[in-house]
């Protein structure tokens, strides 16, 4: 029997998280082919996760630098293992290979986490990206995991295109997998739809967690708001998102119509009913899962360039996009207020979705490449002469640094024990 293993960062939080629903549907991809799915993941579980057990899906706690692991792999005997980000595979990527050699070794990055860093860096000192920015020592780590993995799941078009030009990363270890939807069919989606005079408000969403999220909501807060705010004294911004921490909280204003609403148990329902999507986002990597869930629901959005990167479909965005607080407010009054133009937003994302993020586009693609490289894996790992010498070097120095912490921890055990017995004593 094929077993999938998944190592994850977090336990899945479809309805807090777009990172939570893409590794949904890649559980969902393996359990139709009828393949045995363990969810492992060294966090606590969330009040917010996903039962993955109604899907029939294992879950197990397991423990950072313990060799406890190497026995749960032993007994699992997985045909895949998929880390979930970078991290997850330096820490138990050399565990993986040490107990299960012929185990596909399986990374979704989620997105470049060295592209959404290097990004903020350059943000927060208010200038262009640099080179230095780009070559940091995170990039030097996720991509080095990339090469020690036998595949890698990259989720936006323009990162594919930064790994292969910019970084030389051979194309057969990289698997374009953005988001699918089962559906996107414009009839069927307008006909649950409420109509443009039936919506009112402006609705922002994300992850507080997510520092892209939280900058974009002090942009909102400090300059943006205001600026829509006095051409539209009615409107109200309904903010949204999973974990907001008290200095978030403190910005809710009623009397400004700028309301902090929290976790929202059905992001469809808030898009929906508001008439324009705000995302202001001055830095980020991969693609953001509120886009899709406004244009599934034909709510038009307003975001930068950073925002729409991936997504928009021969330049069309379903919304606009402006780059200073100014643009995206006049932006934003625009699409507010204009009901033709709101309508022809609508139409392009739905467009983009059925062009662009259909399952049926790429899910069925992506389980071939899979199980091309697994059915060719030695000579795919001898092809990838780098992977093999970063596992045999920098790898082994997370493995011994895991090894380390173990043996402290279970020599500290051991001075307490002795110290407690000499008590009792």
């Amino acid at each position: 029997m094929s077993v999938l293993l998944v190592v994850g960062y977090v336990w899945p939080e479809p309805n807090s998280s777009a990172a939570g629903s893409r590794m949904l549907s890649l559980l969902a991809m393996f359990r139709q082919q009828n393949w045995t799915v363990i969810f492992a993941s060294p966090a606590e579980k969330s009040p917010h996760r996903f039962d993955l057990s109604q899907w029939q899906i294992a879950e197990q706690q397991i423990q950072l630098n313990d060799s406890s692991f190497d026995k749960q792999l032993k007994q699992w005997q997985p045909t895949v293992v998929m880390f979930d980000r970078f991290m997850l595979e330096e820490q138990f990527g050399w565990r993986v290979e040490q107990q299960c050699p012929d185990a596909l070794r399986l990374l979704d990055t989620e997105d470049l986490h060295f592209l959404r860093l290097a990004r903020q860096q350059a943000f927060k000192a208010g200038r262009a990206v640099t080179l230095d920015d780009l070559h940091s020592e995170q990039a030097q780590r996720e991509i080095a995991a990339i090469y020690r993995s036998d595949l890698t799941l990259i989720i936006s078009e323009a990162e594919m295109q930064l790994l292969i030009e910019h970084f030389k990363v051979p194309t057969e270890l990289l698997c374009y997998s953005p988001f699918w939807l089962e559906t996107s069919a414009e009839a069927e989606l307008l006909t649950e739809l409420p109509l443009f005079e039936q919506r009112q408000h402006f609705v922002s969403i994300g992850n507080f967690r997510h520092e892209p999220n939280w900058q974009a909501v002090l942009w909102l807060k400090q300059q943006i708001w205001p600026l829509i705010r006095k051409q539209l004294p009615k409107a109200e911004l309904h903010i949204y998102g999973a974990y907001p921490p008290p200095k978030a909280t403190q910005l809710h204003q009623p009397k400004e119509g700028f309301l902090l609403k929290g976790w929202a148990e059905s992001a469809a329902e808030v898009v929906k009913s508001c008439r324009v999507l705000l995302a202001p986002l001055a830095f980020g990597a991969g693609l953001k899962g509120k886009f899709i869930d406004a244009m599934v629901q034909g709510t038009p959005s307003v975001t930068t360039a950073i925002g729409a990167e991936g997504m928009a479909h021969h330049g069309l965005w379903g919304g606009l996009i402006g780059e200073t607080a100014e643009q995206i407010a006049e932006a934003a009054v625009l699409l507010y207020q204009d009901q033709v133009l709101w309508q022809q937003k609508q139409q392009q994302g739905f467009r983009i979705l059925a062009e662009r993020f259909t399952l049926v586009q790429h899910q069925p693609r992506v389980w071939q490449q899979l199980m091309d490289v697994q059915q060719q894996l030695s000579q795919h790992r001898l092809m990838n002469f780098t992977g093999a010498m970063l596992r045999h070097h920098q790898h082994r120095s997370t493995q011994f640094m895991a090894q380390w912490i173990e043996a402290k921890t279970k020599l500290a055990e051991l001075k307490h024990s002795l110290a407690q017995e000499t008590t009792d004593e």
